[in-house]
């Protein structure tokens, strides 16, 4: 599993943020469109019902607040045990009949790089408008292994995979 922007990436799923935990509740990103699965059910919306798809409230800082967070969020798990939950952002599909707001735990470690965050939310919009298929990093993840990449190695898979 390995985390490319707002994406967790493995070779049989793409989730928006963490991929589901014990409660169920994730995000998954198919050929045919957007999977909630949650306590409430289960709901499907098709990329061709979609009229947008954006990410809002996502922790989101440059480089070297990014860089001082990780250490603070390192300091605080090693002396206090953990730092609760991850924080939460919401998936936002607009289609004909309205929006719909879906709750997702972030996956960065502190928070996401401003330039990768920016890259997800075209790539996003790409998935939307038919230009991008979710198949293409499915298949980055089965050649990939169980490494994330650094931060200049995602922001190029990003523009690769938004086609810029």
């Amino acid at each position: 599993m390995a985390m490319v922007g707002l994406f967790w990436i493995t070779a049989d799923a793409v989730y928006v943020g963490a991929p589901p935990g014990t409660e169920g509740r994730g995000v998954r990103l198919t050929e045919k469109g957007v999977e909630a699965g949650a306590a409430g059910g289960h709901r499907v919306w098709t990329w061709e019902e979609l009229r947008s798809a954006t990410v809002e409230g996502a922790p989101v800082r440059s480089a070297s607040r990014r860089r001082l967070a990780l250490a603070v969020e390192i300091v605080l798990t090693a002396a206090l045990g953990g730092t609760g939950e991850p924080p939460e952002m919401l998936l936002q599909l607009e289609t004909a009949s309205g929006t719909e707001e879906l709750a997702v735990h972030a996956a960065a470690a502190g928070a996401y790089d401003k330039e990768e965050f920016a890259l997800s939310q075209d790539l996003l919009a790409r998935f939307v408008d038919g230009g991008a298929s979710p198949r293409t990093l499915t298949a980055w993840g089965r050649v990939a292994g169980d490494t994330t990449p650094k931060s200049s190695e995602r922001q190029a898979l990003l523009r690769k995979w938004t086609g810029g």
